[in-house]
């Protein structure tokens, strides 16, 4: 069985990767800087949102494995539509689908690491906003369950994290992950604004208005990973995963 892995740069599908591949699966990859791959003899695929209708009609396909969002069919915001738009198209192909359903992604934190890195310190305007991040592995091991077992056809994974934290909470565990304090400091909507480099206004404004509305409120959490795959790491632990990341290259 040959899986093919579009977004190849992306982090979760480069854990997907190394999981298949140790897993013993063959696997092919793809990505926006080098789509050229071979898609003959494709049995199986993992996409994402972005251009799902580009290997739909590989003849040999039996299974697609969606990296959609949480909240797609409510079509509230611009993020929230784009994966709306994909899962349908998938859904209209007649191919055996899979959908992923993430929450919050644990590496959105690595947009920290400049600041931290050069100064310690955390700039937002949400250190009271909650989520409930998802370690990328946990994402690539759902989809490793889904394209590899049966049982997943016509199914829709709803992930986040185990636990609900506040920005605050996350910045506090990175800290502890790199043994060097973290000073966070509020910022005005508007800087944070600018700082986003994500897309167009519409897309800022989903993520404006997704971290507003989380202040003081816990995010909802499922166990949907550890049901799958048998543990769903933490916060702590992705934030140990990444400590390098965080850490000045003269220390790293």
């Amino acid at each position: 069985m040959t899986i093919l892995v579009t977004g190849a740069r992306g982090r979760v599908a480069r854990s997907l990767i190394q999981q298949l591949q140790a897993a013993g699966h063959e696997v092919r990859t793809t990505s926006t800087t080098d789509p050229a791959t071979d898609l003959n003899g494709i049995h199986k695929a993992f996409l994402y949102a972005t251009t799902p209708e580009r290997y739909l009609s590989i003849p040999t396909l039996k299974h697609v494995v969606l990296l959609s969002a949480l909240g797609a069919t409510n079509n509230n915001d611009a993020i929230q539509r784009l994966h709306a738009e994909a899962e349908q198209t998938v859904a209209e192909s007649d191919i055996p689908w899979t959908f992923l359903r993430p929450g919050g992604f644990a590496t959105n934190r690595l947009r920290w690491a400049e600041s931290i890195r050069t100064e310690g310190v955390v700039r937002s305007p949400f250190g009271d906003s909650h989520s409930a991040l998802i370690h990328e592995a946990d994402i690539a091991a759902v989809a490793l369950h889904a394209l590899t077992e049966p049982g997943h056809e016509k199914a829709i994974h709803t992930l986040t994290g185990p636990e609900s934290l506040t920005e605050r909470q996350q910045a506090e565990l990175i800290a502890k992950a790199t043994g060097r304090p973290i000073v966070f400091e509020p910022q005005s909507i508007n800087d944070f604004r600018n700082s986003l480099h994500i897309g167009p206004p519409e897309v800022v404004d989903a993520v404006v208005n997704r971290l507003t509305a989380l202040i003081d409120h816990p995010h909802e959490t499922t166990n949907t990973v550890t049901e799958i795959t048998g543990r769903a790491r933490t916060f702590a632990d992705w934030a140990k995963d990444h400590a390098e990341d965080f850490t000045p290259r003269n220390e790293g």
